[in-house]
């Protein structure tokens, strides 16, 4: 097919870039501006409109999105050969024709253009009009494209697609290309090594003394919404960020951004993770429900806007760590202390503190983060900040021990106090750590897989149990 003076005729999204512009643009709008992008849906009944519209209101980077390698192989080797390669796509002209001078393609282009929008028939018959019957090859993807095909000299076919074979038993040439998704790069995208950051729902469990199985029970159904609630906004946080995530050194491999998954699977995987947890929440009781919603509204929030205001996305982090404790309160329907809360929050200040730091130090340039408000100019400032919190946090945590909650709890106090000790050396170690760049960029998972400071952490709960008279309790009858 090298040799042919025939065009090389490629459909965009799903073929020659492993994403669609259309949605693209709509999770770009959404994280720009997403008033002006939900207005554009009243076109929905006019998909040309509507893509037009969001091409204004949004205007991708083309030239990061991300290429299906073996089409893009084909395509760049017969430019190099003198082939005209022409891009012809139901998205928008501009959109289009940006990514063909991105690459160097012909400046002719075939797209939608407002009015018309140029899929399946309507795209054969603007290729037969210039090009003729047989006068092109042409790579798709869909069965919209079984139209293009039939009209083509050559069918290359990216990925499985319904229909083909009549093409074949009509005696036309398919070349199969690899395309499509797997379940594996899916199941990465939810993130499931995150779902350990909700063991925090044991804790209200843990500090209340309630060591029963139906507590336990009631706490890990609690768990498994919570994870599919986080699963679903981490989907959802990861199309809000996809060029953010693209200009990033390790985030750009993530499922949506490296294009291994389609936006709308991840679109839909998001409802159903979304329907999972309203519906387990809804089971254990209202009130955990309402904490879920809360978590979920604050999570969006954090997403579309917060995460980009200095400060404000460390706090958002922190209030949705403590959720978390909320959570788990609430799905035991167990007391728990408002010093525990109060304590909670500036732990996870300074956690969130260590995680800009860390992303900060491994930044390579003195640049503002992607997506975010910070520089390496301001990891003073936030080195600041975290030494308040371990501050505030041991404060809290002494004012705690003083109190007639953790009188009766822990009535040995000055064990209380000793726990401070290996409690404050783990948040300064953290600390330590994000300053010179050595953790991962979450510090949450990186301290449940950090072996000396779960050792540290293992330290401190014991010197709270011990406190609490908890280990004469269960092995006193054992002698010890």
């Amino acid at each position: 097919m090298a040799e042919t003076a025939k065009p090389l005729v490629l459909d965009v999204d799903g073929t020659f870039l492993k994403t669609d512009m259309l949605l693209e643009a709509f999770w770009c709008g959404l994280g720009r501006a997403p008033f002006a992008t939900l207005a554009c849906l009243r076109h929905l009944a006019h998909p040309a409109r509507l893509k037009a519209e969001l091409a204004r209101v949004a205007p991708l980077r083309t030239d990061l999105l991300p290429l299906n390698p073996e089409v893009a192989a084909l395509a760049l080797a017969s430019h190099a050969e003198g082939r005209e390669v022409v891009l012809a796509s139901a998205s928008d002209v501009t959109q289009v024709a940006r990514l063909a001078a991105d690459y160097g393609f012909s400046t002719q282009v075939y797209a939608s253009d407002g009015a018309v929008n140029l899929k399946g028939e309507a795209k054969a018959q603007a290729l037969l009009r210039d090009m003729g019957e047989r006068g092109f090859d042409y790579a798709g993807n869909s069965t919209a494209d079984l139209a293009v095909w039939k009209r083509a000299e050559n069918a290359l076919v990216v990925g499985r697609v319904r229909g083909t074979e009549a093409l074949t038993a009509a005696g036309q040439t398919v070349v199969q290309l690899p395309g499509g998704w797997s379940w594996r790069a899916l199941a990465k995208a939810l993130r499931p090594h995150q779902w350990v950051k909700n063991v925090l729902l044991l804790l209200p469990m843990i500090a209340s003394h309630h060591f029963d199985s139906a507590t336990l029970v009631q706490v890990l159904w609690g768990i498994l919404a919570f994870s599919a609630a986080a699963s679903a906004i981490y989907i959802v946080n990861d199309l809000l960020d996809l060029e953010a995530d693209r200009l990033h050194p390790t985030k750009c491999h993530r499922p949506f951004a490296s294009g291994a998954v389609p936006i709308g699977v991840g679109m839909a995987a998001s409802g159903a993770l979304v329907a999972l947890a309203l519906g387990v929440a809804a089971a254990l009781n209202p009130s955990f429900l309402g904490v879920v919603a809360l978590y979920m509204l604050t999570s969006l929030a954090y997403s579309l806007r917060l995460k980009r205001m200095r400060w404000v996305d460390i706090a958002t982090l922190a209030a949705l760590y403590t959720l978390r404790v909320v959570a788990g309160a609430a799905a035991g329907q167990v007391d728990t202390s408002v010093y525990m809360l109060i304590f909670i929050f500036p732990v996870f200040v300074t956690l969130g503190c260590v995680k800009r730091l860390t992303e900060l130090t491994l930044a390579t340039s003195d640049e503002r983060l992607p997506g975010r408000g910070y520089g390496r100019p301001d990891r003073g400032d936030l080195l600041n900040v975290a030494g308040l919190g371990v501050f505030g946090a041991l404060l809290i945590f002494f004012r705690y021990s003083l109190s007639e909650q953790g009188r009766e709890l822990y009535p040995d106090t000055w064990l209380l106090w000793l726990a401070m000790l290996p409690m404050g050396w783990w948040l300064i170690r953290m600390v330590v750590l994000g300053w010179r760049g050595k953790q991962d960029y979450d510090p949450i998972v990186f301290a449940l897989r950090d072996k000396l400071g779960l050792g540290i952490l293992m330290l401190t709960l014991s010197l709270m149990f011990w406190a609490a008279g908890m280990w004469s309790d269960w092995f006193g009858g054992l002698g010890f």
